[in-house]
């Protein structure tokens, strides 16, 4: 995450579109090379650049078919592919794949273990990942991993060398710091641009998934604050996006919510602590924050984080002033959970107004919601508004990669 002028970001986009005849959602190309050439002295930051307003900064088109009226090449597929981080099966891009992310359709890849086996492949995978992007003329591809250390790391060899646990235990915030340096170096070498960590959870008790899995850093939500701000920190000095999960908090969750229907049944005093982390990272400007998979029925009854406006806008945004990207934990496992299609719950989350919809389904499941996503937003049932403001800041959130 590169050092941000947030004012003169909102200025080039707004300059460029309203200077230009294409009305309805930017595209995406002439955007970032606005951007580039307007900070070209000084690169901007994914943080608060997403601090630009897409009502201003995009004028609101009307669909119609899958083209957003007066907007000669930003398509509704574009406005739909730029939302989806999806999982790459096998060691190498399918043929599919490639056209996906040539055509915008795919807005990032998640990589797992199975992608990976050595240090010189891995290189070749994000470059040839990243230049089908660049070929189509797409903004950057976001090329994601888990790298939070301990159990979860998928990169086996790559830094961090401790997990949360053990840093937490040393209680500094400068051996979090340097552990972040050292996983975004790490990763910016590999070209991988975000880190899917790190957690920001606080555990109620010994009871803690989380915990138990050695994933938090402290019981204290104080502790979690400073070392989960400094890692992310870390790796923002490398220029690799860092991404505070699970909001508002799974600390009191006893079963993992990628497997599991999980409420958790507390007071929004309860919940209060749990929300320290995210105050101090959006002051730190954070440029991702996901949405867990539980229901907080203090917020919403009805609705899991990932998929509740009442959540992601409402508290998130509006109540504690988040202007970056949101995305969802996976679908896929809560999907399977419920009962429900992954296609599903991608509806509500985009209805939602959540940014990012993360998939870790197979590619054809991935292409089938692409493609359920494509027509609700073609009748309407996915606002338009709602796919610009997001695409909006997923632009800017690009543009300082």
């Amino acid at each position: 995450m590169r050092p941000v002028t947030p004012g003169r970001l909102a200025i080039v986009l707004v300059a460029v579109l309203a200077g230009s005849s294409l009305g309805g959602a930017a595209v995406a190309t002439s955007t970032a090379r606005a951007v580039d050439a307007a900070t070209s002295a000084s690169r901007v930051s994914a943080s608060t650049a997403d601090s630009v307003s897409a009502s201003s900064a995009i004028p609101l088109g009307q669909a119609v078919g899958s083209q957003v009226a007066s907007t000669p090449t930003a398509t509704l597929a574009q406005l739909i592919g730029q939302k989806l981080i999806v999982r790459m099966d096998g060691l190498t891009p399918s043929a599919d794949l490639l056209g996906r992310i040539r055509r915008g359709e795919v807005g990032g890849v998640i990589l797992f273990g199975s992608n990976i086996t050595t240090s010189t492949a891995l290189v070749a995978l994000t470059a040839q990942l990243h230049a089908a992007a660049a070929a189509g003329g797409q903004p950057r591809l976001l090329i994601a991993v888990d790298q939070e250390g301990g159990t979860v790391k998928r990169i086996t060899w790559a830094p961090p060398t401790l997990s949360a646990a053990q840093m937490g235990a040393t209680g500094l915030a400068s051996v979090a710091q340097a552990q972040g340096t050292a996983a975004g170096t790490a990763l910016r070498g590999l070209g991988i641009d975000v880190d899917f960590a790190p957690v920001a959870d606080v555990p109620s008790s010994t009871a803690s998934f989380m915990y138990r899995a050695g994933r938090t850093w402290s019981f204290s939500a104080s502790t979690t604050k400073t070392l989960a701000n400094a890692f992310a920190l870390g790796l923002r000095s490398t220029h690799v996006l860092a991404t505070m999960k699970h909001f508002p908090g799974i600390g009191f969750a006893t079963l993992n919510t990628d497997s599991y229907v999980v409420t958790i049944n507390a007071s929004r005093t309860a919940l209060a602590p749990g929300l320290i982390p995210y105050h101090n990272a959006i002051a730190n400007h954070i440029p991702l924050i996901m949405l867990s998979n539980a229901t907080y029925p203090a917020y919403d009854a009805v609705n899991a984080a990932g998929w509740s406006r009442a959540i992601g806008t409402t508290l998130l945004r509006g109540t504690m002033g988040f202007t970056g990207v949101t995305i969802t934990d996976s679908l896929d496992g809560t999907a399977a959970a419920r009962g429900l299609s992954t296609r599903s719950l991608a509806i509500r989350a985009a209805r939602a107004g959540t940014d990012m919809i993360l998939l870790t389904g197979s590619e054809a499941s991935t292409g089938s919601v692409f493609t359920t996503l494509l027509k609700n937003a073609e009748s309407g049932a996915i606002p338009l508004a709602t796919l610009q403001a997001s695409y909006a800041r997923i632009l800017a959130l690009k543009a300082g990669l």
